[in-house]
């Protein structure tokens, strides 16, 4: 069941960069990722109330705390790298990278959490890394009429990988013992402290105003389909390896 619950989570990251991507053409991205993060957090306390897992947030341990609080951190860091990232560059060379942190996630679950790397498992990496490099360049040679300002958008990619791996793992360790809709619940609270921070220690409070309302609503929709993955997501990381 737990591989389905996987797919369904693919399914609505890929829906996310497309909706995310229509929703900062104008608007800030650390803005677009306060606002996606209400949406997110809003979808799943309701799914935590609708399963009735909210009663067991009283049972949990510091050491569970510290690790969805820390998870939370670490999406709140990719989530702001990710979006500033598609904003200044390609979705198609963007979503790439990101995704290549299955790779990261692979060599780290090994070091820390044990789980085996089979040989089919290793030609799996291999191929993902020759893909994501082959899709890349294929981009690069062609003319587009707008560059990306110079490799910045490559540096925000890169880190949205490393703290995207770090928040699988960290979420898997947090996630022992939880209800998954409790867990994403939880860390969705961490991100959106992080987001509206970022947004007024940079002073950008007031770009929230100037958002059109076309993109407003993209943004919106993007968050609702990063609730769904999230969902999806945490609970294949709860049912699987």
């Amino acid at each position: 069941m737990w591989i389905l619950f996987a797919f369904g989570s693919a399914v609505f990251a890929g829906l996310t960069s497309i909706l995310a991507k229509c929703g900062i053409r104008k608007t800030d991205s650390d803005a677009a990722t306060a606002i996606r993060t209400i949406v997110v957090l809003i979808f799943s306390w309701i799914m935590m109330l609708i399963t009735g897992s909210i009663g067991t947030i009283s049972s949990l341990s510091s050491k569970t705390w510290m690790f969805l609080i820390l998870s939370g951190i670490a999406t709140g860091v990719s989530w702001l790298c990710y979006f500033k990232a598609l904003q200044l560059g390609d979705v198609n060379k963007v979503v790439p990278i990101d995704k290549s942190s299955t790779i990261l996630t692979i060599i780290l679950a090994f070091i820390f959490l044990g789980e085996p790397i089979t040989l089919v498992k290793g030609i799996a990496v291999v191929l993902i890394g020759i893909g994501t490099f082959m899709m890349i360049q294929k981009k690069e040679t062609v003319d587009e009429p707008k560059k990306p300002k110079g490799g910045s958008w490559l540096i925000y990619a890169l880190l949205s990988t490393v703290f995207a791996s770090l928040t699988a793992i960290l979420g898997k360790v947090g996630i022992e013992g939880v209800e998954s809709n409790l867990g994403t619940a939880i860390r969705t609270c961490v991100v959106l402290v992080m987001a509206w921070v970022v947004v007024f220690v940079k002073g950008k409070q007031h770009t929230i105003r100037e958002i059109p309302k076309n993109e407003l609503g993209f943004i919106c929709l993007s968050g609702l389909a990063t609730g769904g993955s999230w969902l999806c997501y945490y609970r294949a990381l709860h049912d699987g390896m």
